[in-house]
C-alpha cells in the first residue's frame, strides 16, 4: 500500500494521527512505520500486514483489529485496547505494553521476545504457540487462567 487517504486521513510512515478516527477502515498492508497513532481509535480496523515499526499507539483504541501478521516491533501500546483484537503471527518483539488490555486477544503464534507486559491484562487471551522469550512483567500482569509465564520464558520485575 503507499500513500493513501482514509477517511480524510493521509496514511504513510511517520504521519501524526494522533487522536485520528479510523474505526473499521481497511488498513491492510499499510505502512505506518514510526507514525504518531495515539489516543486514535481503530476498533475493527483491518491492519493485517502492516508495518507499524516503532509506532505510537499510546492509550489507543483497537478493540477487535485485525493486526495479523503486523509488524509492531518496537511499538509504544502504552494504555492501547487490544480486547478481541486478532494478533495471530504479529511480530510484537520489544513492544511495549504497559497497561494495555489484552483480554480475549487472540496472540497464537505471536512473536513477543523482550516485550514489557508490566501491568497489563492478558485475561483469557490465546496465547498458544506465542514467542514469550525474554518478555517482562511483573506482580500486575493478568494471565489466562492456568497459564504459567515463568515457564513461558517470562521474567518477573
Amino acid at each position: 500500500m503507499g500513500t493513501v487517504e482514509v477517511n480524510g486521513y493521509t496514511i504513510e510512515p511517520g504521519m501524526d494521527l494522533a487522536g485520528a478516527t479510523l474505526i473499521g477502515s481497511d488498513l491492510r498492508g499499510a505502512k505506518l512505520t514510526n507514525a504518531d497513532l495515539c489516543d486514535a481509535n481503530l476498533m475493527g480496523a483491518d491492519l493485517s500486514g502492516a508495518n507499524l515499526t516503532e509506532a505510537g499507539l499510546i492509550d489507543a483504541n483497537l478493540t477487535g483489529a485485525n493486526l495479523t501478521g503486523a509488524d509492531l516491533s518496537g511499538a509504544d501500546l502504552s494504555g492501547a485496547l487490544l480486547s478481541g483484537a486478532n494478533l495471530t503471527g504479529a511480530n510484537l518483539t520489544e513492544a511495549f505494553f504497559w497497561e494495555a488490555y489484552l483480554t480475549k486477544a487472540n496472540l497464537t503464534e505471536a512473536n513477543l521476545t523482550d516485550a514489557d507486559l508490566s501491568d497489563s491484562d492478558l485475561t483469557d487471551a490465546n496465547l498458544k504457540g506465542a514467542n514469550l522469550e525474554d518478555v517482562t512483567a511483573n506482580r500486575e500482569t493478568h494471565w489466562p487462567s492456568g497459564f504459567d509465564p515463568v515457564a513461558a520464558g517470562v521474567t518477573f520485575e
